[in-house]
């Protein structure tokens, strides 16, 4: 199946519009380009809806959030729900301030998500309705392990039923999950958490996969994760090899997405279903 969903991407081109977070807006431009898809960033409110008519997919992280962006998310959100477009929510560092915590209850509440993805305290915030973060990374307390994995699965499957979206839980174990099926993901390298902006790029990629697999969202999204961990796996022995570091990690990983192919792809994906 990720051979059909790959090649997807690759022949649609899929446009992607994102209000994201400036810090990486210019890493999230490039990883959509190497993935196969075509980025777009519009955040002023005069033009966002018009924008998002002639995208594919919508893609919204909060990571640097003010009142302009709130309006403009939610302006694009409803014409992508209006058009039937997929839209992908980051509620970056949501519980760390009530600011982001309320502006991600009033997308949630506002905009149908087609995929909610975010680190474990980050959803522990959404299904609780408040919550703490470690700035924008989640809280050690909450790291999903061997031990706590299983709880995780079934609290992801609760969470996508009770907003009707598929949800996509990362960290050193990623979890992509619907009300039925949940698929666990083994791949990444602890070193991508050194890298400013792995996650924003996540979500951009994940709507373009979205966007050109329409009726195969969870399988879709978790495409997506499998292609970001297995690029940086292959990222991180490049850097190695080069005694090289973080910053050209960074750009190792976004090359290796741009030289992934189907075969690598699912040659290197560990992932299993629950």
């Amino acid at each position: 199946m990720f051979k059909t969903l790959f090649e997807n991407v690759q022949r649609q081109t899929p446009l992607v519009h994102c209000i994201t977070n400036y810090v990486t807006v210019n890493d999230v431009a490039n990883v959509l380009l190497a993935a196969g898809g075509s980025p777009i960033m519009a955040d002023a409110p005069e033009e966002v809806a018009d924008i998002t008519s002639i995208c594919t997919a919508l893609n919204l992280n909060i990571g640097t959030l003010n009142s302009r962006a709130v309006e403009s998310m939610l302006l694009a959100g409803r014409q992508a729900n209006a058009l039937s477009h997929p839209v992908v929510l980051d509620p970056v560092g949501a519980g760390a301030s009530s600011f982001r915590t309320e502006t991600t209850l009033r997308l949630l509440e506002d905009i149908a998500f087609t995929v909610i993805k975010g680190n474990i305290s980050e959803m522990k915030t959404i299904h609780a309705g408040s919550g703490t973060t470690k700035g924008v990374d989640a809280d050690i307390s909450d790291a999903v392990t061997e031990e706590t994995l299983e709880a995780t699965v079934a609290f992801a499957k609760r969470l996508a039923d009770r907003n009707d979206a598929v949800v996509a839980i990362t960290g050193a174990i990623d979890i992509v999950a619907d009300r039925d099926k949940a698929y666990i993901i083994r791949n990444g390298h602890p070193q991508m958490a050194k890298v400013s902006g792995t996650g924003c790029m996540l979500s951009a990629v994940i709507a373009a996969y979205c966007g050109a697999n329409p009726e195969q969202l969870l399988y879709a999204t978790a495409a997506a994760v499998c292609l970001m961990g297995v690029s940086g796996e292959l990222a991180y022995e490049r850097m190695i090899r080069n005694a090289a570091g973080t910053s050209s990690y960074r750009s190792y990983i976004i090359d290796e997405i741009s030289k992934m192919s189907a075969e690598k792809l699912e040659g290197g994906a560990k992932i299993e279903t629950r």
